[in-house]
């Protein structure tokens, strides 16, 4: 995404964490607006500390006491902008999955659902979910943000990889992940129907 490069808030936290961290932050920031797909975690925008810290803790090699404290306030300081409507639109669309799978115990679980049916509530977010059984799920397993541009030729796509993020803004590349997150969004429930499905996995905890 093609902008006058500012220095925002996530410079302060410049060698204290991974470089593509920074990057995700000031691409939030400048975008139009956020789609988001997750199919392993909750996203980040939408994950309470709890499910923040053990997170990071799982992460291999393992991080040291002040390293993940660093990293823990450095998400909850992306969310910031989301929770006090300082970003575009955002949404995510969420494989059953990620809702599924537990980081930590029952109770964190419960409470990371909870959250995210909060956050579903603010006017500038959208929460779409994609169960097990909804047909016509395939052909796309890895997570990725869309950030839109002041113009489409001006998006950008952050694909996550096993070694880091991968920033595209091709054309070609951006046309692709168009159709994608379009699929996405055709085969996912409805806003009302994500929301109802989530309560039923809270109330089956």
């Amino acid at each position: 995404m093609a902008v006058e490069r500012v220095r925002g808030w996530w410079e302060e936290y410049r060698e204290q964490v991974p470089s593509g961290y920074l990057d995700l932050a000031e691409l939030e920031h400048h975008a139009a607006w956020v789609k988001n797909f997750e199919t392993v975690h909750v996203p980040g925008l939408l994950q309470t500390e709890q499910q923040v810290r053990a997170i990071f803790s799982a992460t291999v090699p393992a991080l040291s006491e002040e390293e993940l404290a660093v990293r823990v306030r450095f998400r909850l300081r992306r969310q910031e902008a989301l929770a006090e409507g300082r970003m575009g639109h955002y949404e995510a669309v969420i494989h059953e999955a990620a809702l599924r799978i537990r980081v930590a115990g029952i109770e964190v679980a419960r409470g990371q659902l909870l959250h995210v049916l909060d956050r579903s509530e603010l006017p500038h977010v959208t929460v779409r979910v994609i169960p097990f059984d909804l047909d016509g799920f395939a052909g796309m397993g890895d997570p990725l943000v869309y950030a839109g541009g002041p113009v489409p030729s001006l998006d950008t796509v952050l694909m996550d990889t096993p070694h880091g993020g991968a920033f595209l803004d091709a054309q070609a590349q951006l046309c692709r992940y168009r159709e994608v997150v379009r699929k996405l969004e055709a085969v996912s429930l409805g806003v009302i129907e994500s929301r109802d499905f989530i309560h039923r996995l809270v109330r089956s905890m």
